[in-house]
Formats: C-alpha cells, sequence, structure tokens
C-alpha cells in the first residue's frame, strides 16, 4: 500500500481519544513504560483485526454488487456520529478511564492500546478495511506492515517527543492535552468527516 493510501488511514486510526491517550501516557510517571505497552497493545489489536480479516476476506470481500450497499451503511452511520456528537457537545463528559492515565500502570496502557485501536468503531472499520481490501485484490498480508507501522509512528509521537525534546516537550504537552480535551468534540467531528470524505471518494 502507498504512502499517498496508507497515510490518511494512519491518521483516522489515531485521530480523538487514541492520540489523547498517547499524550497524557507520554505524560505520566511511569511514561516510557506505559507508552511502550500501549504502542504494544495497538499493534496486537491492528495486526489481530487485519489478520482476521484477510484471512476470511474471500468470503465478503465485497464484490462490485455490495460495495455500494456497504458505502451507504458507511455513510449512513457516519452523518448519524456527526449530529450525535454536535447535539452532544455541550453536556459530553471526558470517559472516566481518561482519568486513570495520570497513574496508569503498564498493564493498563496495554489494555488500554489493545481495546482503543482495535476495537474503537472507526479503528475498527478502518482495520478491517485494509484487511479486505488486501484479501480483495489478492495481495499479501505483509502490505499492511505499512499501515500498521503508520499508525504506530503517530501514536508514538508524543512520546518521542518527550525522549528527544525534554523538558519543552514535558511543558508543552499537557497545553496540548488540554487544548484537544476541551475542543473534544471538534476533533471528533474532523475526524468523522475526514473519513466521510475517504468513504465517498
Amino acid at each position: 500500500m502507498s504512502l499517498r493510501t496508507v497515510l490518511p488511514l494512519a491518521i483516522v486510526m489515531v485521530a480523538g481519544p487514541q492520540f489523547l491517550s498517547a499524550i497524557f501516557l507520554a505524560t505520566s510517571g511511569r511514561w516510557r513504560r506505559n507508552s511502550a505497552a500501549y504502542l504494544l497493545g495497538a499493534a496486537l489489536s491492528i495486526s489481530l483485526v487485519v489478520g482476521i480479516v484477510y484471512v476470511s476476506g474471500i468470503e465478503f470481500a465485497g464484490g462490485d454488487r455490495s460495495r455500494p450497499v456497504l458505502e451507504a451503511v458507511a455513510v449512513a452511520a457516519i452523518v448519524l456520529a456527526v449530529g450525535y456528537v454536535f447535539w452532544t457537545r455541550e453536556t459530553a463528559e471526558p470517559p472516566e478511564w481518561m482519568g486513570r492515565l495520570g497513574t496508569a500502570s503498564p498493564r493498563f496502557s496495554f489494555r488500554l492500546g489493545f481495546l482503543l485501536l482495535g476495537f474503537f468503531p472507526t479503528d475498527l472499520l478502518t482495520s478491517a478495511a485494509v484487511g479486505s481490501f488486501l484479501a480483495a485484490e489478492g495481495r499479501p498480508w505483509t502490505d499492511a506492515l505499512g499501515f500498521v507501522a503508520a499508525t504506530l509512528l503517530l501514536l508514538a509521537l508524543p512520546s518521542l517527543a518527550v525522549l528527544t525534546l525534554g523538558e519543552r516537550a514535558e511543558q508543552a504537552l499537557p497545553r496540548v492535552r488540554d487544548a484537544m480535551e476541551t475542543n473534544a468534540w471538534l476533533v471528533n467531528e474532523a475526524v468523522l468527516l475526514f473519513f466521510l470524505v475517504l468513504v465517498v471518494t
């Protein structure tokens, strides 16, 4: 898969609570172990979803006749999600688990990475689309490694920033985190609209 194809998919994978969690973990007490565990969990779950869909993709890769139906369902789901996010923007509360990220353990971080990147609706759909595409095209599963690597690289940016920039990153990341948390509904809307463009084009 080309970089032009992989990068938008990777952005869809990490935009939202996935990247916000990576920032929280990069500013946690055990940030090295927590960030590594988070990335490991994400890598396993993404690979698992892509692999499962790839292996069984021959049966439901979605020929030309089924693609319009699948696209219509995806568009309808995204439009409903956009409306829901907009109408609940004033009452939306951060999930409870987000409050635990500052004192997270590596085990919790691993589990969070596995669940967020493997089973968050947009991530599940994106990984499944990659596996289905590769199966339908008769391409090897290893072609998905670029997609997995790009997603992990984006998730690793906060911890890489702390590693390379030190105190400057430690001071900047909480401000980025707070801004994203305050405007979470805008981030979610941007991701959904971006995904909608990917589906209809």
